[in-house]
């Protein structure tokens, strides 16, 4: 009888030294596990804030690819990353699917360098009084129609003619020297490099995670050795 009550005993022990193996508490966690890191993606667009999305859906597009914005409005890149790099290059519609340059000493057109992270970059409108058109320099993506606009007329030098005329060039696309980013510009200037996103918000989450599954942990730790005692107190009524 003594041998018998002992091992009733010591079930609560062993089921708390190993809850899975014997059936209790929820499946065994992987600590080891995480979260895929997600490139950052556009959200939707405020009032002093444009967002678009570089090559949105895996297509070569902006996404929105014409927009109007006011001096002062911020327009931010959201790049994919990826094996295929992009690019938001200041054009000139005179001249598709070639950068901007310098003309009677003034400013040379922005440029983003390629980015094949997952990074933003902004743009500061500083004339809207004047079109802003961009593309992507990486081979061939101009040439197959990646371009964008910032207050494009209506009429004449519209977006949809600048993208024509980027698609005439099609296949003889010239390929371009990335020289890494430029700030500047004219009609909107960037004044920083491309820069990744912060990721605070995903760290607390995880912080938040990770100490409720230290209390749970301690609460069935704590109900475990109240069973084992329970259990011990009958062993020693039936041995009595």
């Amino acid at each position: 009888m003594f041998s018998t009550a002992f091992s009733l005993a010591l079930l609560p022990i062993l089921a708390a030294a190993s809850p899975q193996q014997y059936g209790y508490g929820p499946p065994a966690s992987n600590p080891t596990t995480q979260a895929a890191a997600v490139a950052p993606s556009a959200p939707a667009s405020t009032s002093g804030q444009i967002n678009i999305d570089v090559g949105a859906g895996g297509n070569f597009v902006f996404s929105p690819a014409n927009v109007t914005a006011s001096n002062g409005t911020l327009v931010t890149f959201f790049f994919p990353g990826g094996a295929i790099p992009h690019s938001v290059t200041q054009g000139d519609f005179a001249n598709p699917c070639q950068p901007l340059s310098a003309q009677s000493g003034g400013s040379s057109g922005f440029d983003s360098g390629l980015q094949s992270t997952g990074v933003q970059w902004t743009l500061n409108v500083t004339n809207d009084q004047i079109p802003i058109y961009f593309f992507c320099k990486s081979p061939t993506h101009c040439g197959l129609g990646m371009v964008g606009s910032i207050n494009a007329p209506s009429t004449g030098n519209t977006f949809d003619a600048w993208q024509a005329a980027a698609v005439k060039v099609g296949a003889s696309e010239q390929t371009l020297q990335d020289n890494g980013p430029v700030t500047g510009g004219v009609g909107a200037i960037a004044t920083a490099t491309p820069a990744a996103t912060a990721s605070g918000s995903s760290s607390s989450g995880s912080g938040s995670s990770g100490s409720g599954g230290s209390s749970g942990a301690m609460r069935v730790s704590v109900s475990s050795a109240l069973s084992a005692i329970f259990g011990l107190a009958v062993a020693m009524i039936f041995v009595a």
